[in-house]
């Protein structure tokens, strides 16, 4: 008996040791990049959240003291137009991908045969096996491909046609000069495909899996194929479909070489359309981190870990924000049965 409990305490200490890998790493990680990045957070300050620009200075002189830290003469660095970027194309994208990939998990779940499910359902889940600087080609050859005489592509005609069209260049925010093709709409689109098979999958799965009696409790109270899928097992899976998004979201977040090909990399520009370039935190600090190695005081490098801290702590709230609702659905769904 003795030997029994002493393998099962040692089981469980080597399950809670495996299981606390996993967020002492990410305090681990998080306390390294605040303890790099302090140099450049007290150099910054609150500024840093509130102004545009990214100067590094010049980086021939030797570097000055300002502010207390080593740093480059005429150094300056805000962030805003970066966190506008970010939220902006991850809106977009989740805008784009939450209606197409419930419709998909509807369509895969309900409507295709069980002898073919498994055979297209696979193609769905490889979209989302594809690595990232593959839809970042994919989407550099839409955006060129099919030039007219005039060389106007076939991606610049539909955004001229988007701004020109009745009701969309109503709609604030659309209107506008279309630009070039690069810009938020591009990043939007490729976060959208890149982040709908996460969507479909999930809500997929958690549809096959709710029992045949509530869709044989559905019919027999007279409601239709749609009216049982629409009002009985959407809602059913609420939960799961907000969680699907949020980890979704949190994906698009962090997303960068895809978003760097197509972004056009605007640098201390708020987007003012649609069709504006844009730069997203995580695309930046990939386009950035070579250059930065040029400043000899090593405050550019320190302030994009800065830009790394508050790219982390946007996750964070994205994460702890699904935890929330899905607690407040679970709730309520509970108190409803």
């Amino acid at each position: 008996m003795a030997g029994i409990l002493r393998r099962v305490f040692a089981f469980r200490t080597w399950l809670a040791i495996a299981g606390g890998v996993l967020p002492v790493s990410l305090v681990i990680i998080f306390g390294f990049l605040v303890i790099y990045a302090w140099p450049a957070i007290g150099f910054n300050g609150l500024d840093f959240l509130t102004q545009n620009g990214w100067d590094p200075g010049d980086n021939y002189s030797s570097p000055v003291m300002l502010r207390g830290v080593m740093a480059s003469p005429g150094a300056h660095f805000g962030v805003l137009f970066l966190i506008v970027g970010t939220l902006c194309s991850v809106i977009l994208a989740v805008a784009i991908a939450y209606p197409f990939g419930v419709a998909a998990a509807v369509f895969l779940a309900e409507i295709v045969p069980g002898a073919i499910r498994s055979f297209v359902s696979f193609f769905v889940e490889l979209l989302a096996a594809v690595p990232s600087v593959v839809f970042g080609l994919w989407g550099i050859g839409v955006i060129s491909a099919f030039p007219d005489k005039a060389g106007v592509t076939a991606f610049q005609h539909v955004c001229n046609w988007i701004v020109a069209t009745p009701p969309f260049e109503w709609i604030p925010f659309v209107g506008g000069d279309p630009g070039n093709g690069y810009g938020l709409l591009a990043a939007g689109v490729i976060l959208a495909f890149m982040i709908v098979p996460l969507i479909t999958s999930t809500v997929r799965d958690a549809l096959i899996a709710q029992p045949a009696a509530l869709r044989e409790a559905s019919v027999a109270l007279g409601a239709r194929r749609f009216e049982t899928i629409v009002k009985v097992l959407l809602p059913s899976v609420r939960p799961v479909t907000i969680g699907a998004t949020i980890l979704a979201t949190g994906r698009a977040l962090g997303e960068t070489m895809a978003v760097l090909m197509v972004c056009g990399n605007a640098l201390g520009v708020l987007p003012k359309n649609l069709f504006a370039p844009i730069s997203t935190m995580a695309s930046f600090i990939a386009s950035q981190l070579d250059s930065a190695g040029a400043d000899t005081s090593g405050l550019v490098v320190k302030s994009l870990a800065e830009v790394a801290i508050i790219l982390g702590l946007m996750s964070l709230v994205v994460n702890t924000g699904a935890r929330v609702l899905l607690a407040m659905q679970t709730a309520s769904q509970r108190e409803r049965t």
